[in-house]
């Protein structure tokens, strides 16, 4: 139906038509639950339903990561609040969420929407650079020191983060993700992982991601931005998380996103345990 309708309609007005319908719809969202969700015309982050992703991850929080609702939960690049909406019907006045982004947009919509109906949510933003969404950021990401003290929090959570980063930036946020994780926290973290599956599938095409630029211990779709995809071999992910005393809980989730026929969402999921 999709190719019938593009074959039909040109790109142009297909926007307009799109545009006009978002007119509608986005007043609709809001009264569909407590919390607001962003205009459509905002939204800057993946793709699928604003809601329903969230909702499908807030599972994840709570089935495998074991997530309670007077926990204290940070968001490692919260964007425009997709995961916040989705937790404000779960964590309690006891409980709390702290998120931080590079993207001032999103940063500023969370405040103005989330934050006053929900004074325990709380948003930040961290002047990184990141070629793809940050290009004028003035803090290098392998340098920052997340705002928070040691030990402040019960659960981290980071989606599509690590897809965007370069091996010593990762690095760093490992560090600092295990250094802000209570002893017993844990953190639910997504990826795109090479191991023998996925490489193999990647070379015979069926992958959805074409990561064919190798460096070291990773691959990028794109040499000129490689922020704006990035696969880790799974060794590497596993010795970094040893390193920084954080305990891998098995199994891990896989993602489709390499044509795999079985799997849990889009990307590779860890849980990971403080020890």
């Amino acid at each position: 139906m999709k190719d019938f309708i593009k074959s039909f309609i040109p790109d142009p007005m297909r926007r307009k038509i799109r545009w006009v319908f978002d007119l509608f719809l986005d007043p609709l969202d809001s009264l569909r639950g407590r919390c607001p969700v962003p205009p459509r015309k905002m939204i800057f982050i993946g793709s699928g339903d604003f809601r329903k992703v969230g909702e499908e991850f807030c599972r994840y929080f709570f089935e495998l990561g074991g997530l309670k609702p007077n926990e204290r939960v940070l968001e490692v690049g919260c964007g425009i609040g997709r995961m916040a909406v989705a937790l404000t019907g779960y964590l309690q006045e006891r409980g709390s969420y702290a998120g931080f982004d590079i993207v001032a947009e999103g940063i500023k919509w969370c405040g103005e929407k989330i934050t006053p109906r929900y004074p325990n949510f709380r948003f930040q933003l961290a002047d990184i650079y990141n070629k793809n969404y940050n290009p004028q950021g003035k803090i290098k990401a392998s340098e920052y020191k997340f705002p928070y003290p040691d030990k402040s929090f019960d659960f981290i959570i980071l989606t599509s983060v690590f897809t965007h980063m370069l091996p010593q930036d990762m690095e760093n946020y490992f560090s600092e993700l295990a250094r802000v994780l209570a002893k017993g926290g844990r953190s639910l973290v997504t990826f795109f992982l090479l191991n023998n599956e996925s490489k193999k599938l990647i070379d015979e095409k069926m992958s959805a991601r074409d990561f064919k630029n190798h460096g070291e211990g990773y691959r990028t779709e794109n040499t000129n931005t490689p922020e704006s995809a990035i696969a880790y071999e799974e060794s590497i992910v596993k010795g970094l998380l040893e390193k920084y005393g954080l305990n891998l809980v098995i199994p891990i989730h896989y993602g489709s996103w390499c044509g795999r026929k079985n799997f849990l969402s889009y990307q590779d999921i860890i849980i990971a345990r403080k020890n």
